[in-house]
């Protein structure tokens, strides 16, 4: 918690132990030589919805937004290393977006507006940060694709000190496990 009795919040999703594992490894591999802060086990996750600070009531608003998002579970496939310059990001995100996860967070933007939450407007790049203030010139193409199948997302505190953010699960929301008819449903591709 903050100064101003604020707390700092987001949906996520976190990747399986073995797949984040991987995802330090690889963050290791391709910014370690070029220095930078490398991203904690623990903190490795897709941001779904950042919210930002909100207060000890909203908290209890956001668990109920999230109870009433009703979505699919889906396979994630981090199959492409990007990089921002801005920040000097390090990237592992997806090429082609499934279904269930653009719904996912189209969803849970749509409960967030109606509850009254602001929402970045931006749109969704789905994807898992390895490294900061990393120097990067190129990037070699992911050889292997890291996946997972997602069968629920978290509403997330974070709490931020001087050597990076520590964060702290709130409330975990399953998805449902039986498909749903998505042929009909455009995948697009970021």
């Amino acid at each position: 918690m903050t100064g101003t009795g604020l707390r700092r919040v987001f949906f996520a999703l976190f990747p399986p132990p073995e797949v984040a594992e991987h995802l330090i490894a690889l963050g290791h591999n391709l910014a370690g030589p070029g220095g930078g802060r490398m991203m904690r086990l623990p903190a490795l996750h897709l941001t779904l919805a950042f919210v930002g600070s909100v207060s000890s009531t909203q908290i209890d608003e956001l668990i109920a937004v999230g109870e009433r998002v009703k979505a699919s579970t889906f396979d994630l496939c981090l199959d492409r290393l990007g990089f921002w310059p801005c920040g000097g990001v390090l990237w592992a995100g997806c090429r082609e977006l499934p279904y269930a996860e653009r719904r996912l967070f189209e969803l849970l933007r749509d409960k967030l507006q109606g509850a009254g939450f602001a929402v970045d407007q931006q749109p969704h790049v789905p994807h898992v940060t390895l490294a900061r203030r990393v120097r990067c010139a190129a990037l070699p193409r992911l050889a292997t694709p890291l996946g997972w199948h997602v069968n629920e997302f978290s509403l997330i505190e974070s709490h931020l000190h001087h050597a990076g953010a520590r964060y702290q699960t709130l409330a975990t929301f399953q998805l449902d496990a039986f498909p749903r008819d998505t042929s009909s449903e455009p995948v697009g591709l970021i």
